[in-house]
């Protein structure tokens, strides 16, 4: 019988206890912020993203519950899946593709940030794949893209794991910001052309919840172990 592998417990690295922590963290923020999201989405969408990231992510959270895999991957994989079952409209195949782009990448039972860094870009490339959106097109690759160059810079710069990923939630947020001016080229919000303007992208907004989790997630973990 395989048994799952112990994880290290580091506050500089990423195992499957702390992933699936991520997932949970994503979903509280979601939880929290569904309505906003989804005001967001009623000016130049939908008006359904708080309500389908709502549903996604708390049915990732149910489905890695008991989930006990060897590798963090594995876990974040099936975690992506989940959201492209149960989220609705574009957003489940973004999020749900680069999730397991992720996992597909951390093919490891504990990564460490150069690790994460590749996989993050892995999830990236998958957005960018399915979407065919760059910079600057107000999707939620406005708070991706600077999210990743911000982790990667830290990671390329010595600095551990908590350091990196507060960069990156800090440098996905001034992208979420900086997509109200811009006009929309991608997506739904595009078809209102000049009236996508002066409105913040909820795609961005809730990327930038999903960086700030993982910050978070990582710096609950270098606390906890520092009190220890």
């Amino acid at each position: 019988m395989k048994t799952s592998p112990v994880p290290t417990m580091n506050g500089d690295s990423v195992d499957t206890d702390l992933a699936r922590t991520w997932v949970q963290a994503i979903a509280a923020a979601v939880d929290k912020h569904k309505d906003h999201l989804t005001q967001l989405d009623s000016a130049i969408g939908d008006a359904d993203h708080g309500t389908n990231m709502h549903r996604g992510f708390s049915a990732a959270v149910t489905a890695l519950a008991d989930y006990e895999p060897d590798t963090v991957g594995v876990l974040l994989a099936k975690a992506g899946t989940t959201l492209i079952s149960t989220v609705g409209g574009a957003s489940g195949p973004l999020y749900g593709g680069a999730f397991r782009a992720i996992g597909k990448a951390l093919d490891v039972p504990v990564a460490d940030a150069q690790q994460l860094a590749a996989a993050l870009a892995a999830g990236l490339a998958s957005i960018q794949k399915l979407g065919a959106a760059a910079p600057g097109d107000k999707t939620m690759i406005d708070a991706y893209a600077p999210a990743l160059a911000a982790f990667q810079q830290q990671a390329d710069a010595g600095a551990d794991m908590p350091a990196a990923a507060m960069a990156a939630a800090d440098a996905a947020e001034e992208g979420m910001r900086a997509t109200t001016p811009m006009q929309a080229r991608k997506g739904r919000a595009s078809y209102l052309g000049a009236r996508s303007i002066g409105h913040q992208d909820p795609g961005a907004t809730s990327t930038a919840l999903v960086f700030r989790a993982l910050a978070e997630t990582l710096a609950a973990r270098t606390e906890s172990l520092g009190a220890r």
